[in-house]
C-alpha cells in the first residue's frame, strides 16, 4: 500500500531484472541448487513468465512452487479459509514444508541483500541440524533506512555473536538531521543507535524448525488469532523470540555491512535501480543475469 504498487515484481534492473532475480543469481554463486517461491495460486502463471522459467531453463536450477492460501494448516479455525489478506511469513514457511527436505534458508521477495549476506547464510547452514539451531543475517539500522518515510524494523539484542530477542520496531524515521528515532509514540520520538542491529528476515534453519514452527502456529490460532481474525499475523522473529525465551534455540547472528536496497516508497525506485546499475557497472552482476 504505500508502495503504491506491487512492488515484488516491479522491474528495475538494466534488462529489467526483479529485486528476487538477484538474491537468486547470488544463491547460485554461493552454492544452492533448489529455489522454493512461496506464492499465491493466482500468480503462478505470471510468475514463470516473469522469470521463472527463464531461470530454470539457462541454469538449470530446479525452482518448485508452493502456494499460501488461509485454508492451509488451518482446520481449527475453518472461518479463515474466506479470509483475503496473509497470515504471516510462519504461515508461509509452513506452505512449503512439503518440497524442504534439507536445511534451508528464507528471504522476502522485495529485498536486495547483497551478496555478502547469501553467502554467509550459505555457508552456516550445512552446521544447522535440529530445531534448535539457526542463523540470521543481520544489518546495519543505518544501512536499511527509507529517506522517503518511516519502516519497521525487528530491532534485534545480541549477546556473545548470539540473537538474544528481535523487538519488532515501527514508524522509524531518518530525520533531515542524519538521526534515526523511534516515532511510535507522540513527539520528537525515540533516537535509536544507527549502529544498532536488526533483522531484515533473512534467515537460516535446520529443516526441524518446521515442527516448531507448525506446533507454534497451531497454538497461535487458537490463542491469539481471535483477537484480530482479519489482520493478525504470525511472524518468523516471534517463533524465533520464544524458541529463545524458552532457551530452546541458539541464534548465530551472521552481521553484513552491507547497505540494503528495498522499495518501501514508490519515491525509492530511482536510488535502487541507480545502485543496481552501478553494481553492474562495477562487474559484480552482468547485464543481463540470465544470458
Amino acid at each position: 500500500s504505500r508502495y503504491g504498487g506491487v512492488k515484488q515484481i516491479e522491474r528495475l534492473g538494466p534488462d529489467g531484472e526483479i529485486l528476487m532475480e538477484y538474491a537468486i543469481y547470488d544463491a547460485l554463486r554461493a552454492g544452492f541448487d533448489r529455489i522454493v517461491l512461496i506464492i499465491k495460486p493466482q500468480m503462478l502463471q505470471d510468475v514463470r513468465g516473469l522469470f521463472g522459467d527463464r531461470i530454470e531453463q539457462r541454469t538449470g536450477m530446479r525452482i518448485d512452487y508452493a502456494f499460501q492460501t488461509p485454508d492451509r494448516f488451518t482446520a481449527a479455525r475453518p472461518e479463515l479459509a474466506q479470509r483475503s489478506k496473509p497470515l504471516g511469513t510462519v504461515h508461509a514457511v509452513l506452505c512449503a514444508r512439503d518440497v524442504i527436505r534439507t536445511p534451508f534458508a528464507v528471504i522476502n521477495a522485495d529485498d536486495f541483500y547483497g551478496r555478502g549476506a547469501i553467502d554467509a547464510i550459505a555457508a552456516a547452514l550445512p552446521e544447522l541440524h535440529g530445531a534448535q539451531d539457526a542463523a540470521m543475517v543481520g544489518y546495519r539500522l543505518k544501512n536499511t533506512v527509507s529517506p522517503f518515510g518511516t519502516v519497521t524494523r525487528g530491532v534485534c539484542a545480541t549477546e556473545n555473536g548470539l540473537l538474544r530477542k528481535v523487538q519488532e520496531t515501527y514508524k522509524i524515521q531518518l530525520g533531515a538531521d542524519g538521526t534515526i528515532r523511534d516515532t511510535s509514540d507522540a513527539g520528537a520520538g525515540v533516537v535509536l543507535d544507527p549502529e544498532a542491529i536488526v533483522s531484515m528476515n533473512l534467515w537460516g534453519f535446520g529443516k526441524s524448525f518446521l515442527d516448531e514452527a507448525e506446533q507454534r502456529f497451531a497454538g497461535w490460532l487458537t490463542e491469539n488469532l481471535p483477537v484480530n481474525p482479519l489482520k493478525c499475523e504470525y511472524f518468523l522473529p516471534l517463533v524465533v523470540t520464544e524458541l529463545i525465551e524458552e532457551n530452546k534455540a541458539k541464534i548465530q547472528v551472521l552481521r553484513s555491512t552491507d547497505k540494503w536496497y528495498g522499495v518501501t516508497y514508490r519515491e525509492d525506485k530511482p536510488l535502487v535501480v541507480e545502485a543496481i546499475a552501478r553494481k553492474t557497472a562495477e562487474g559484480q552482476y552482468p547485464e543481463n543475469l540470465w544470458a
